[in-house]
């Protein structure tokens, strides 16, 4: 038989590669959970809640027994967590979302191309096969992964130092109404899961800078540095102009998911925001990362 008999009688043609992989996905989920690397910046973000937790205490203690009183200055809703301990969920949300978070998000992500490189398994798993647009996709999907289970560190965390240093009830808004403890909860779940979306666009820029290098501590540090010097610029004054244009002008709009009823203008901007930035830099480590030559 001839080979174009074969080919009519045959199997059918081969199917082109489907762009997602589960396997692949959680095969990269559980050796990026399973590096000390994450552990350490997990327990780092599980252990500022504690930080915080245990400072209020002590200047409450301070303040009852005549030493100077809890004070009016730190973050948003630091004054109502000695009221209730779910307000500590709030707080370390607002401390670690400006500088903790975001760092860690850039570690992983800027590692995420860069490192493979580097160790000289880039090129193994693009033989595997992966196919270069899969394995960014799940690359990504893996940092956004980490945002969400950083975020939720925090906040469980947090709860959890909250109910053992604080009484736990009902939760007063910041428009003045007080709701059962469990819709507290359950604004804490929605607010842990807004702080993750507000991640996004650091994930995206990440994974761009990481498709630049072939050393992942430079595209780590660069991710960092870049960060810093954006939330330096969205403090200046003289550049309210692009502001609102700046990746992390709106993060701390998840405040307005405290109050009733829940003010969505701003939080709709950030998410918006934080959809251009995943499309514009994911956009611009796909057509790096797909031309690159990869020779490690």
């Amino acid at each position: 038989m001839s080979q174009a008999e074969l080919s009519q009688a045959g199997a059918a043609p081969r199917s082109p590669r489907p762009l997602w992989s589960l396997g692949l996905l959680r095969s990269e989920i559980t050796m990026t959970f399973r590096r000390w690397r994450t552990l350490a910046l997990l327990a780092v973000l599980a252990g500022v809640p504690v930080l915080v937790g245990v400072a209020v205490r002590i200047e409450t203690g301070r303040g009852r027994s005549g030493g100077g009183g809890g004070g009016e200055g730190g973050p948003a809703f630091i004054s109502q967590v000695t009221n209730n301990g779910v307000f500590l969920v709030f707080t370390s949300l607002a401390v670690t979302l400006p500088f903790f978070l975001p760092m860690a998000i850039g570690v992983i992500a800027g590692d995420s191309i860069a490192g493979e490189a580097h160790g000289g398994t880039l090129r193994y798993l693009l033989v595997a096969p992966a196919g270069r647009t899969r394995l960014l996709l799940v690359k990504y999907a893996t940092t956004l992964t980490f945002c969400l289970v950083g975020t939720l560190t925090v906040a469980l965390s947090a709860l959890a130092t909250g109910a053992l240093l604080f009484p736990l009830g009902e939760v007063t808004l910041l428009s003045g109404t007080s709701i059962p403890l469990a819709e507290g909860l359950l604004r804490a779940l929605a607010i842990a899961g807004a702080v993750a979306l507000s991640l996004v666009g650091v994930a995206a820029i990440g994974l761009f800078l990481s498709t630049l290098t072939t050393s992942g501590i430079a595209a780590m540090a660069t991710t960092v540095g870049l960060l810093i010097t954006v939330q330096i610029l969205d403090t200046l004054p003289q550049l309210e102009t692009i502001q609102p244009y700046l990746f992390p002008h709106y993060w701390l709009s998840f405040a307005d998911l405290l109050r009733d009823p829940v003010y969505w203008d701003q939080l709709a901007k950030n998410f918006g925001l934080q959809a251009v930035y995943a499309a514009v830099f994911g956009t611009a480590a796909w057509a790096r990362f797909t031309t690159r030559d990869i020779t490690a």
